[in-house]
């Protein structure tokens, strides 16, 4: 038994260091496609992406339906973290500079454990209080490395917060609902509730795909097969199999390996500050794993 438990978390935690990779590669495309699109065409155009490579392994895998009693956590997260939090995203980062985004986009992880704690009797063990707490001070020294300075604006900074708010409520139904149907049923039809939900931007999409360079178009479609279908997918699967609070803490490693991609893709050299702050966020979320 315990050999079989030893298998399930090294799967587990191999599920979402691919979540986190893919994630983090997102924020550096989204710099790329962000210039041709709007926050809402890029959120449609990337669920549309994400919808077809998911409906498509669906299909091969022959996995059908979710169960019924897996509809409503679908149906709520679809909404709430395909739409509504991609939508609030893309626009808060228009409005803000990347570091009080992202500033603010990781008090998302900290809400997850909270809501988590209360609604999914979690509890709040110590080890995972501590690291995260530690990750937030390092996602908090990144984004400042990364401010540009100047006022944000209160309504980015909202975006921002609805996003956050929104990522973690999606979690609090995804959990419950993952008891009844598999990671990639939950994904593929959360996603493709997200896409319904984004129609309204479908005449944006046409418009800005017609005149956007080939290159903004190919990060739309890639922010759809890997940091949509594929990352949506194994977080599912992870989170499947361990604590929402442990899950959302992994997620700040993100800020960490946003810096390495766009030193390494970008050519933006990272200050002192901002390698001080990628370590925290490594340092908290090697603590919050303790057990």
């Amino acid at each position: 038994m315990d050999v079989v438990t030893e298998k399930t978390d090294r799967r587990a935690l191999l599920a979402a260091a691919v979540t986190v990779v893919l994630w983090a590669s997102a924020f550096v495309s989204i710099r790329a496609a962000v210039e041709s699109y709007s926050a809402g065409a890029l959120a449609l155009g990337r669920l549309v992406a994400g919808t077809v490579a998911l409906v498509a392994i669906l299909l091969i895998r022959r996995e059908g339906w979710p169960a019924r009693k897996a509809w409503p956590g679908i149906a709520v997260s679809g909404v709430l973290w395909f739409g509504v939090y991609m939508v609030a995203l893309n626009w808060g980062e228009t409005q803000v500079d990347a570091g009080t985004a992202a500033m603010v986009i990781n008090t998302g992880p900290m809400m997850i454990a909270l809501l988590a704690g209360f609604f999914l009797k979690e509890g709040f063990p110590r080890p995972l209080l501590i690291g995260m707490a530690v990750a937030f001070c390092g996602a908090v020294v990144v984004g400042i490395s990364m401010s540009e300075g100047g006022a944000a604006s209160i309504l980015g900074v909202v975006a921002c917060l609805v996003a956050a708010a929104s990522w973690a409520v999606a979690i609090m139904v995804q959990k419950p609902a993952l008891q009844h149907a598999s990671a990639l049923q939950v994904t593929t039809f959360g996603c493709a509730i997200g896409m319904v939900a984004c129609l309204p931007f479908t005449g944006q999409l046409i418009d800005e795909a017609a005149r956007a360079p080939l290159s903004a178009t190919l990060n739309v479609i890639y922010l759809g097969v890997f940091p949509t279908a594929l990352a949506f997918t194994t977080w599912a699967y992870a989170l499947a199999r361990t604590t929402a609070g442990r899950m959302g803490a992994t997620t700040y490693v993100v800020p960490a390996l946003v810096v390495l991609m766009a030193w390494v893709a970008l050519g933006e050299v990272p200050g002192w500050l901002t390698f001080v702050g990628g370590a925290l966020c490594l340092v908290g979320v090697a603590i919050s794993r303790r057990k």
